[in-house]
């Protein structure tokens, strides 16, 4: 079955205004359909065209969103989503590694990653977000059992890595026990951490959740503008030093 965005969608995706994506969908520079007098665009296609491939591998780039933006930077925006948002947020890059602490983490969060050996399986599960085939951000279950959704940041059409929030309980909470065993054989924790924590999360009317999942791309939006102008001025520089060193040899 297809999955259709809408310019909505892509207006928040690529940062460009829906009279844009509509000439851009006109003249075929952008993958879409025209349902009635509306158009749709295959989620699959545009993945195509934003660079991820067929396999859902994303595609890799000359920029790593580390030698964009600062950890200082990076945490500060993190810090400020998770407190405006009120869920747990982390940023990362495009591998999972984490380039903040998590921000504004739950208790349970707190109580299994106290573990040491949780934080490889934190970056393992976010890798998976990463691949994932949704481009908009959606909650889905993480490892630790509760929902998680992310939002890419981007330069240009490239993806330079996410940002991730979560802790929020699903509707059926906390889980049941043959759930809690599994999920924390897959973690690596004792059974009863994870049941004495298991209600520090955050619990939030479906409507909330949907109104976050708006805000979570700009967030993503927000790093996305501090690594383009990074990106900007270590382009000049470069150019400034390629001049200064041909004059040089001249």
């Amino acid at each position: 079955m297809v999955t259709y965005l809408t310019a909505r969608d892509l207006e928040e995706l690529i940062r460009v205004d829906k009279s844009t994506i509509y000439r851009m969908a006109e003249d075929g520079r952008l993958p879409a359909v025209k349902v009635g007098r509306q158009w749709r665009f295959p989620e699959d296609a545009v993945m195509g065209w934003l660079g991820i491939d067929t396999g859902g591998a994303v595609m890799r780039i000359e920029h790593n969103l580390r030698d964009l933006v600062t950890p200082g930077v990076a945490t500060a925006v993190a810090e400020l989503a998770a407190a405006a948002m009120g869920m747990m947020v982390v940023v990362t890059d495009m591998d999972g590694r984490p380039l903040t602490p998590v921000a504004n983490p739950c208790g349970l969060f707190n109580a299994v990653a106290a573990d040491p050996a949780v934080l490889p399986r934190c970056i393992s599960s976010w890798q998976k977000y990463a691949s994932a085939p949704d481009l908009v951000p959606r909650f889905g279950p993480s490892e630790f059992g509760f929902l998680c959704a992310r939002a890419f940041v981007r330069r240009d059409t490239r993806l330079l890595g996410m940002v991730i929030a979560g802790g929020v309980a699903p509707d059926a909470w906390p889980p049941a026990p043959s759930t809690v065993r599994a999920i924390t054989t897959g973690l690596g924790v004792a059974e009863e951490v994870f049941a004495d924590h298991a209600d520090e999360v955050y619990h939030l009317a479906h409507s909330e959740q949907a109104r976050l999942l708006g805000l979570l791309p700009r967030v993503a939006l927000l790093v996305s503008q501090i690594a383009d102008e990074a990106g900007a001025v270590a382009g000049k520089l470069s150019a400034i030093a390629e001049l200064a060193e041909r004059r040089s040899q001249s």
